[in-house]
């Protein structure tokens, strides 16, 4: 049976743990740190970067590193919270053809699903080389707060990102 990683998907930083015979334990991403950025990038050169590298390039390209993007998970374009964070967030936002959030990345528009699904998708990448098996499955957690648009949305991003999702948790 393949394993089931566990996820939290955080505003600023990001953990996948594991379960086994030893206990659960916090995975190791691919540049040896136990916490990921959950920051996506376009380079100044076109390519796509997530994490640590997103992360570090935030100050010189700003308008193309793309944080906090799960403040937007499943919201509308016109909820308070959006508007609010539209003024301090530094890259473009626009209000998608179904009424909710679509974020400037490059050249590309994308949903915060999108970029949250990149997010999760290093992840699997990293658990993957770290125990040396295929990961299928995943359970991810939510604020507690979240509402079921935004829950619904957290699942679909796992989704993109290859995942079965299991279970969305409530974080405690």
């Amino acid at each position: 049976m393949a394993k089931i990683i566990g996820i939290d998907l955080g505003t600023t930083y990001s953990e996948i743990a594991v379960t086994d015979s030893s206990g659960p334990r916090i995975l190791e991403n691919a540049e040896g740190m136990r916490i990921t950025p959950s920051t996506v990038a376009i380079s100044k050169s076109g390519e796509r970067l997530v994490g640590l590298l997103a992360k570090r390039q935030a100050v010189t390209n700003p308008k193309n590193t793309i944080f906090s993007v799960k403040r937007l998970i499943g919201r509308k374009f016109t909820d308070k919270e959006v508007q609010y964070d539209k003024k301090w967030l530094p890259y473009d936002i626009r209000e998608g053809s179904n009424g909710g959030v679509e974020v400037k990345m490059g050249d590309a528009w994308q949903t915060p699903e999108q970029i949250s699904a990149m997010v999760l998708a290093k992840l699997k990448v990293d658990a993957e080389a770290k125990l040396g098996e295929k990961i299928e499955g995943a359970v991810i957690t939510v604020p507690a707060y979240f509402d079921d648009s935004q829950r619904q949305a957290t699942k679909n991003a796992g989704e993109i990102a290859g995942f079965k999702v299991e279970r969305i948790l409530n974080e405690p």
